[in-house]
Parts: structure tokens; sequence; C-alpha cells
């Protein structure tokens, strides 16, 4: 076991006392009126990263549903409550939505300009943009796609809240039921699971076009039933937004799905494929479609999507075969069309997992005896090698810690030195690293070590290594320093993990909160780095 211990200084340099007990905080806060219009939807802002000096536009996560009019709104220090309009109300249809049914829209002036024209120089903190559904006149509003920057100098600006904790990816998944395909006017069932379970909403797409309302996120999961979907094809998905900053939002992959006229009868398809699970390259792949009832058609054999053959349904059956599947890892599915789609609706099968191996070599059958093999022995030894770890510096200066936007406590974020991890020994065991810091102090203040949280991150690796990264662990919401508890880092937490030989480089974003209780001064910690 081998170990590195590196000291962290973090200066409160946002604190500055006046006097005895008294603190002035540098910085400020936006403000602004509540918006008379429900938030409908998210904007981001493209370039997500930029100066005040550039044309930005902002993208919507949908289009307008009542309105006939768009109108783009700023709030934020220096621009009056009610709001600033950097786009003039303009009809809808001047701005054409993308293929995921969103709409961009270009602010007329710099965030400089705006300023400027609002009587001041200097944009600091939050900026909200509101691209506001409304009436061609009047105050009639449908909704806001509401989404911020926050300028984190006067003249440079970023999409992510430098005060946000580090949040959390989540992936969602779409099932439909029944599989495949139903007929028009029956119940379609969209269920979505968002892993990890988060807190927030799902909204089902039928394309473009919203399918019910937001669901509700329970236990990971969120459903609506509909029995509005029309006849044809259809591609169904669903997103995710957070309503914890914990964690950020996702979108489900398409779904295929499609709808049969209302008197067609109800079918399913069951794909089997010989040989099961796998087979070596070359060798014949026997896949056979079963179609419930059986009703005349064709089905398509599809592999990770494509169509790699279509037959026609003979007594419920239809059989394809294939010796041109490359080698690796396939998903092979059969979707049924019927001859007669006003008597018997689509349906597809579940996907089947199928590996093809490497080609196999046979012998060389009718030729002459081979000779008796001969034999030598080869000897070489295997040097018992190292496992050494090392970082890239042995000092990390986080920024000042500043305060927060509803002023209950301080945080600052920032990454450690690159951690290099060379592992050269025999019967490559394998490695863990580890890091735990005890305390902060400055003199006789401290700041609690269960204030301090990371995020891993993978830098490089060679070939030769699998590397696994440990788990984000979270700050303790600003506890004071006597707090007992063993939260964030002040207990050991695993940065990564890797199987096999070479080198690999990890990293990890600290987060430091401090409570607003905490002495100004300059406070140093000591992480330290553990490999076994």
């Amino acid at each position: 076991m081998s170990s590195y211990r590196i000291p962290r200084a973090v200066a409160l340099g946002a604190a500055t006392v006046l006097a005895a007990g008294s603190i002035t905080m540098i910085g400020s806060v936006s403000a602004y009126a509540d918006s008379p219009s429900p938030t409908i939807g998210t904007l981001t802002v493209n370039p997500a990263t930029g100066a005040d000096d550039e044309l930005m536009n902002v993208v919507s996560s949908g289009v307008c549903t009542g309105g006939t009019n768009l109108q783009l709104l700023v709030f934020g220090q220096g621009f009056p409550v009610d709001g600033y309009g950097v786009t003039p109300n303009v009809a809808q249809t001047v701005y054409s939505p993308d293929a995921q049914g969103r709409l961009s829209v270009p602010l007329s002036d710099t965030m400089r300009g705006f300023a400027q024209k609002n009587g001041f120089s200097a944009l600091s903190g939050q900026y909200e943009f509101h691209l506001r559904c409304r009436a061609k006149i009047g105050a009639t509003y449908f909704g806001d796609f509401v989404g911020s920057v926050w300028f984190t100098s006067p003249t440079s600006y970023t999409s992510t809240d430098p005060n946000a904790p580090v949040a959390v990816a989540t992936t969602t998944t779409l099932s439909v039921t029944p599989n495949g395909s139903a007929t028009a006017g029956s119940a379609v069932t969209l269920t979505a699971n968002v892993a990890p379970a988060a807190a927030g909403t799902v909204q089902f797409f039928d394309g473009a076009n919203p399918v019910g309302s937001p669901a509700a996120v329970t236990a990971g999961q969120a459903s609506t039933t509909t029995s509005t979907l029309v006849e044809g094809a259809h591609s169904l998905k669903a997103v995710f937004t957070s309503t914890d900053s914990h964690f950020l939002g996702s979108t489900s992959p398409v779904v295929t799905y499609t709808i049969s006229p209302a008197g067609a009868a109800a079918t399913t398809t069951a794909l089997a494929v010989l040989p099961s699970g796998s087979a070596a390259k070359g060798t014949e792949v026997k896949l056979s479609a079963s179609v419930t009832p059986g009703a005349a058609g064709t089905v398509q054999f599809k592999d990770n999507g494509a169509v790699i053959g279509t037959q026609t349904v003979a007594a419920g059956l239809a059989e394809f075969g294939t010796t041109t599947l490359a080698e690796g890892d396939h998903s092979l599915t059969a979707a049924f069309s019927p001859a007669d789609a006003t008597q018997y609706a689509a349906s597809a099968s579940l996907a089947v997992p199928f590996t093809v191996t490497p080609p196999v070599t046979p012998p060389n059958p009718g030729g002459p005896t081979p000779p008796a093999p001969v034999s030598e022995t080869i000897t070489t030894t295997v040097a018992p090698g190292a496992l050494v770890i090392s970082v890239a510096g042995a000092n990390v200066t986080l920024p000042p810690l500043t305060l927060n936007n509803d002023s209950t406590r301080f945080a600052t974020a920032g990454p450690i030195q690159t951690v290099t991890v060379t592992d050269t020994r025999a019967g490559a065991p394998g490695w863990s690293v580890s890091g735990q810091v005890a305390q902060f102090n400055s003199g006789t203040n401290a700041i609690n070590a269960q204030n301090l949280g990371w995020a891993p991150n993978l830098v490089s690796k060679g070939d030769g290594l699998k590397v696994t990264l440990g788990g984000s662990v979270a700050p303790a919401n600003a506890v004071e320093a006597a707090d007992a508890g063993a939260l964030g880092l002040k207990s050991a937490r695993t940065l990564a993990t890797a199987t096999g030989l070479g080198t690999a480089k990890v990293g990890a974003d600290l987060t430091l909160l401090a409570p607003t209780s905490t002495q100004a001064g300059t406070y140093q910690g000591v992480l330290t780095l553990t490999a076994i």
C-alpha cells in the first residue's frame, strides 16, 4: 500500500472583516418580479459560454401551444423587474421548429448592448430568459420557456450556475404497451423509467407533439395512457425534467410504433434465433418469426434496427437465414406488416441479443498424416513489478468562497491535481484509490470536512486497463465545524478502481460548502490519497 498526502489551501477571499463580528460579502444577486406566465418548458443558450459582446440565441424545448406570437424577455440586475424585451413580439411562424420540435430564437443585440440601453455597463450574476408564448396584442400569456446565464465577470457568462451542486446524470428509457402496435382508438400506455430515481416530471412526445401533460416521477417511474394516436407510424419518446438540482434531465431513445385501423385485429410477433445466443462467423443463423393469429403479410428481419431480409408469412410463420452477420454483438428483431391493414394490426417482436464469434478453421480432411510433433521447453521470468501513485502538484487553491443566492451558505469549487497510478505488478491484482480529508483549519477556526464533496473523472488510461470511477460524493449542507457526522470526504471515499496493467490518470471536481457563521481567513485541509 502506498499513499500521497496533498495539502490544500482554500481561501475565503470573498469575505472582508470590517469590524469585530462584522463581515461584508463581495457580490450581488439579481432580483425580479414573479412572472405572470407559467413555465411550460426550458431554454438552452447557444453558445453555452461566451462574452458580453457576442450574439447568442436561445433554443426552446418545444413549440408554443395556444398562442400565436413569441417574445423573448430578460430578467436580472439592471433590467426592469417585469423584464426587458430582447426580441420583438412576432408571429411564431417566423421561427421554424427543428426535427425535435425546438425553436431557435436569436437575440436582437448583445448583452452588452442591452445593458447600455438600460443605463448600466457591468453585468453581474444571474440573468433569466423567458420565451413567452402570447397573443399578438394584449397581456394574454400561454406559458414561458425559461433558461438562464450567469455572468461570472462583467464580460463573460456561463450557462451553468456556479453555485449549483454537482448534478448527477440520469438515463431515461421508454416502454410502450401493447408492444409494437395497437389499433386506432385503443389505449396505449407509455411508461418511462428514470435511473437513478430522481424527483421531476416526464413529458411524453409523439414526434414533436406532447402526449398528455407532464407526469410526476414516483420511485423512478412515470406513465401516461392515451387513445388518441392516429393511424400510421409514430416516433415516441420521453423527456425527463428534474426538479432536484442534484440530478440532470435526460431523453429516452425513440421508440417506433404503429397504429392500425380501428377494425383491425391485434397481432403478436415472436422471434426465435438458432443457434441460440451465439455462433461462429460464417455459420448460418436462422431467424423464425411466428405471427399470431396467422394473418397474411410480410415480416422484416432487422439487425440493430437495419433491415437484413424480408419474407412472406405462410401459415403464421416467416423464416430467414443469413451467414453474413459480422463479428460482435447484435440485436435481432422481427416486424410484421399485414397485407390488409383493415383486418389485422402490425406488430413487432422483442429484441433477441446475439453474438457472432470469430470463425472456426476446420482441419484438412483427406490429407497426408502429419508427422509426430516435437517440442521445445521455453523458460522466462516475470518481474514482481510495482504499484506507484503520484500527483501533478502538491498544492491546490480553490477560488474564494462566495455567498449563494439565498444567503444561506458559502460555496466554492475546483479540480484536484491529476492523480497518476501506474501498475506493473505480476498477476494484475488490480488497484483502488481512495481519498479523505480530516478538517479545514485557519488558526483556531475550522470548516468541517463533511462539507467537501467530489465528482471523479477519468483523464486518460492505457489500453490494458479497465478503470471504474468512484461515485460522486455530495458535500454536507454547510454543517458547523463541531458536527460529528461522517458525510462528504470526512470519510474515505473511492476515487477510482482498476483491473489490468498500465497507467491511468484520474481527477475530481471538488465542491466545498461552509456555513455563514464561518470566520474570515485562509483555510487549509489535507487530502490523503491512498492506493491499494
